[in-house]
């Protein structure tokens, strides 16, 4: 397998794992329910899938290998980190019920990130 193909994939997992986010986030909104430590992990693991897609991604543009519109591919990537720590800044850390529809919405955005930084990757 090439450091490609492991890129893509790695892609399409954080892609996956995204949208759970999302599912799980909206099942425990409309369960009236807010955060709990389990979610809290998985969106440490969320950040930790996007930042090893990103440094994968760094080190195919150092060997040289450019994605096929390299500067909106590198935009969605970069932005795809931003929506879960600005949720968390502007919730001062709460974990209400609404706290919750804002992480599921912020991870919705980031599937919607990831689909056009998938799109636009293209060698």
């Amino acid at each position: 397998m090439t450091i490609f193909e492991i890129h893509a994939r790695l892609g399409n997992t954080v892609l996956l794992f995204a949208v759970l986010m999302a599912i799980w986030g909206a099942w425990r909104f409309l369960k009236g329910q807010g955060l709990v430590s389990s979610y809290w992990g998985a969106m440490v693991i969320a950040l930790l899938l996007i930042l090893s897609q990103g440094g994968l991604g760094a080190y195919l543009w150092s060997i040289g290998a450019r994605p096929g519109q390299g500067g909106m591919h590198i935009l969605y990537g970069v932005v795809s980190l931003l929506p879960v720590p600005l949720v968390y800044v502007y919730t001062k850390g709460r974990e209400g019920r609404p706290e919750m529809l804002m992480y599921t919405v912020g991870f919705l955005f980031i599937v919607g990130l990831i689909l056009r930084a998938i799109s636009t990757g293209g060698v």
